[in-house]
């Protein structure tokens, strides 16, 4: 968004699956009664509107022309405050004393609904406390066709399944917390460059099973609000568009919350209006001028171009958000000031999330010979300026602009000011005072520097990195997105002289996404590989817990790791973007048997798991969903249908968490569809010899496709393909299900 805004763990064999938003009983009645009421006090609080108040609630009051990112007016005769809108996924922007948590692409790779919610929870505390009414976030736009997009690190993962468990979490957490969500940017809007002038010529079938499936979660898990994206889909821009916003996310997907537009998306007053827009933000452009609502508005509807009915239900979606979070009832008054960044602590204990994620989205990619854990070694050299914080300060750029020092969240409006940084440095300092080992270090990325500090020690450590982030920032030639999928300041030649000299190298790598390793990935002297993510303010706590054995690493990749950059099949446009499918990511590797050098769902521990006693109950019926529409879409679809379980045991000599995922093949009967889709998965926390049970309950959504012809999600007939394992291309059980 924002073209120019600028421990050991616990052991249980109890399960949790997490193939339905946790508390969906719960989700169902508020979908019930909650929205019904909150309905009904808004359309009371209409009768009390002048027209004069409708548009001041529609409308935003124009580029920094209040406290938050964006406002609105209040209207006093209803008790209605002047509603602060402010980012951002990962934290609240421009305060200082807030959690700067994970990415939501790290939160995925811990594949761990608990901490996920939490983090949302979190994240809605602070903001509710800081008198924001409106965090954005969270991101299932960029879903992460491209790996080098420049905000797929915002988002969750290219797998929808994945993704819309994650918003629906997310989304949950922060409304219990009492603020309004809002998942974004819908929808289509794939990659930075030429954001806001190309267009996506999309297929109805690709659109409805990838991109539209998790905003299809969010609305089912009663999201406040949608942000409309900045580019045009099928020729006419997001938030103009009839197709996108009445008829899919407002009928089809039975949406009761309101839709905004990205910072000036919008390009009509009355196209806008009737294509189902809600709210405009912040109001103006960035130079304060192009108000397309406000007296626009309301001269649109005393002319007749806009109706008064669509300017009611503008205001009713938009009363009946704030009331169905509760934020009629004392809520607090936004007292920061987004332009000139102050201080306000509401951090409470949330870094106890902010480090279990950092630790538990850590995946271990390679492990020769029991490098890891380390073990009290006699010395280490650290190497690499991604180890320590930068030496200007880790929030000397704006919304985090550059790439120096260690990377833990990439840039944009999507940031947050971090209240402070672990290096891993300083936490690898810190263990290893205790252990009596002799730490040397290069914290440059000069590679000669980096082999003379790693020759004589008994491990060296290689830190490199590579970021991205929102067009309107350039950094290193690199305008949002990614120019290619290689480490930043030559990291793999660092990388390769550390292992020339030093037989016990271990490469940490922190990044936006997938990079290619393959220059040094089956180097003998290359023995551990550890991709920790983009862990926010915590980082080098919890990369050492991971480190030192405190606890066995247990995140599991979100995406593919490819061995060549052509083996996606997806790149950048230079226009608009023609090229849609259904094959994006591990399905893309699996239909075109093209082996990744570490496929999705792919992560080490320093334990085993065994997998045994697939079960499996149910009998779907074949046809078409519903007719009958409810949020999320037709009525049935969330139903379940059948279930698997799994017993997963730990056969190692210490404790860990293992995810076992679910994979559905259509039948033959279907047309042509990707080899295997997630459609479950769990995370089990076992101590060493304990055993649990996975369960994964299949909803008739996960056994649908798209039928374009039809308009409908139908469950084809046959057999259906279920495979159990511990990635995707790591099966251990299988069976089937028939309907």
């Amino acid at each position: 968004m924002r073209g120019y805004i600028l421990s050991l763990l616990a052991a249980t064999s109890v399960s949790r699956a997490a193939t339905l938003p946790a508390h969906d009983s719960k989700s169902e009645k508020r979908t019930v009664s909650d929205w019904a009421t909150a309905y009904t006090k808004a359309n009371t609080a209409l009768g009390k509107l002048s027209i004069g108040d409708k548009v001041g609630i529609v409308s935003g009051t124009g580029w920094q022309a209040g406290n938050c990112v964006g406002n609105t007016k209040a209207v006093g005769s209803i008790g209605y405050p002047s509603l602060c809108l402010q980012d951002g996924p990962l934290g609240v922007r421009y305060v200082n004393g807030v959690t700067a948590f994970p990415a939501g692409v790290q939160a995925a790779s811990t594949w761990d609904i608990d901490l996920i919610r939490e983090r949302g929870n979190f994240l809605g505390a602070e903001a509710k406390q800081l008198g924001i009414h409106v965090q954005l976030g969270p991101v299932a736009g960029p879903l992460g066709k491209i790996p080098t997009g420049g905000r797929n690190w915002e988002g969750f993962s290219p797998d929808p399944y994945l993704t819309g468990i994650a918003m629906a979490e997310t989304i949950e957490g922060m409304q219990e917390a009492g603020v309004q969500a809002c998942a974004k940017h819908y929808i289509m809007n794939e990659q930075e460059r030429g954001r806001d002038t190309m267009s996506s010529s999309v297929p109805d079938r690709v659109l409805h099973e990838l991109y539209l499936w998790p905003f299809a979660d969010a609305v089912k898990a009663n999201v406040a609000s949608v942000m409309c994206s900045y580019n045009k889909i099928n020729g006419t821009y997001a938030c103009e568009n009839n197709g996108i916003m009445n008829k899919l996310l407002k009928d089809e997907l039975g949406f009761q919350g309101y839709v905004m537009s990205d910072w000036n998306a919008q390009h009509t007053t009355a196209g806008s209006a009737n294509a189902g827009l809600d709210m405009t933000m912040p109001g103006s452009d960035f130079n304060k001028k192009n108000v397309l609502w406000g007296s626009a508005l309301q001269s649109a509807v005393q002319g007749g171009q806009v109706a008064q009915s669509r300017l009611d239900d503008m205001v009713k979606r938009i009363l009946a958000a704030w009331y169905l979070v509760g934020q009629d009832k004392g809520y607090p008054t936004a007292t920061f000031n987004s332009w000139k960044i102050g201080t306000q602590n509401v951090q409470g204990n949330h870094k106890t999330n902010a480090r279990a994620i950092a630790r538990d989205g850590i995946v271990l990619l390679k492990n020769t010979g029991n490098a890891l854990p380390l073990r009290k070694p006699k010395s280490i050299a650290v190497i690499g300026s991604d180890a320590v914080v930068a030496p200007k300060g880790m929030n000397a750029c704006a919304d985090r602009g550059c790439n120096d020092g260690t990377l833990a969240m990439g840039w944009g409006s999507g940031t947050a000011e971090f209240p402070y940084l672990i290096a891993p440095l300083d936490a690898i300092k810190s263990q290893a005072q205790k252990d009596g080992t002799t730490v040397t270090t290069s914290t440059n990325d000069n590679a000669q520097q980096g082999a003379s500090a790693a020759q004589s020690a008994d491990y060296a450590l290689v830190f490199i990195n590579a970021d991205s982030g929102e067009g309107y920032i350039t950094v290193e030639k690199n305008a949002g997105d990614r120019v290619d999928l290689n480490p930043w300041h030559n990291g793999n030649d660092l990388v390769k002289a550390v292992a020339a000299v030093n037989k016990k190298t271990i490469v940490v790598i922190h990044s936006v996404g997938p990079l290619i390793l393959e220059p040094y990935i089956d180097n003998d002297n290359v023995v551990a590989v550890v991709w920790a993510g983009l862990p926010g303010q915590e980082s080098g706590n919890g990369l050492a817990d991971i480190l030192y054995g405190s606890t066995s690493p247990n995140g599991k990749l979100p995406y593919t790791i490819a061995k060549q950059a052509s083996d996606y099949g997806t790149s950048v446009a230079g226009g608009d973007d023609n090229t849609w499918d259904l094959f994006v990511d591990y399905r893309r590797f699996d239909q075109q048997k093209i082996t990744p050098r570490f496929e999705f769902g792919f992560g080490l521990s320093y334990t085993n798991f065994t997998y045994s006693d697939l079960s499996i109950t149910g009998t779907p019926s074949s046809g078409p969903a519903s007719s009958t529409k409810a949020p999320g879409g037709a009525a049935d679809l969330f139903d379940t249908v059948a279930t698997v379980t799994a017993k997963i045991t730990n056969s190692g000599s210490v404790a860990g968490a293992e995810v076992p995922q679910l994979y559905i093949g259509l039948p033959s009967s279907a047309p042509q569809a990707p080899p295997k889709q997630l459609r479950g998965f769990d995370k089990l926390k076992l101590e060493a010899g304990a055993s649990g049970t996975a369960t994964f309950k299949l909803r008739r959504r996960d056994l649908s496709y798209w039928d374009a012809g039809r308009q409908q999600w139908v469950v084809p007939s046959g057999d259906f393909a279920i495979s159990v394992g511990a990635s995707s291309r790591d099966i251990r059980l299988t069976g089937k299900v028939t309907a």
